[in-house]
């Protein structure tokens, strides 16, 4: 069940979940797929435990630099992964949290039951990731980070 406060994206994809799970928890990989061109990621660090930061840091096409610094709440190798922008590291608040992304892999058929889930503190905070692209940015992502689990 969806909110008014919630973006969800789903996809079957043709590779075994664990590799979708290195995806989002190797940095070597998350620089490969995570960001939709024109921007890249250029840095990735992980620290893959409830609790555990994450630090990534996104390059646009003029040069800008756009950091995400965020903490893993919830941690199921291989099924579940949640995290948010609340905190920053080591439970210290963010300026302005922004979302809590709940991703769940899901074997189905021998391919993988994808969806990632994007929480939202308010609902002007949701309409204006959907007006940033969410559906089309996370879904070129998604298909680059799907053809890239492909070679693993």
């Amino acid at each position: 069940m969806t909110t008014d406060k919630e973006l969800v994206l789903t996809r079957l994809i043709d590779a075994p979940r664990e590799r979708l799970w290195r995806c989002w928890t190797e940095p070597k990989l998350m620089v490969q797929w995570f960001t939709p061109p024109p921007w890249k990621t250029i840095h990735a660090e992980t620290d893959v435990r409830p609790g555990g930061s994450s630090y990534v840091v996104m390059k646009g096409p003029e040069g800008q630099e756009m950091p995400n610094r965020g903490v893993y709440l919830e941690v199921i190798p291989n099924e579940k992964l949640v995290f948010t922008d609340a905190y920053t590291s080591s439970w210290q608040p963010s300026a302005k949290p922004f979302f809590t992304g709940v991703l769940t892999f899901e074997t189905q058929g021998g391919q993988t039951l994808y969806t990632a889930r994007a929480l939202h503190w308010t609902r002007e905070d949701c309409e204006a990731h959907e007006k940033m692209g969410f559906h089309e940015g996370w879904g070129i992502a998604t298909d680059q980070m799907a053809a890239l689990a492909k070679t693993l």
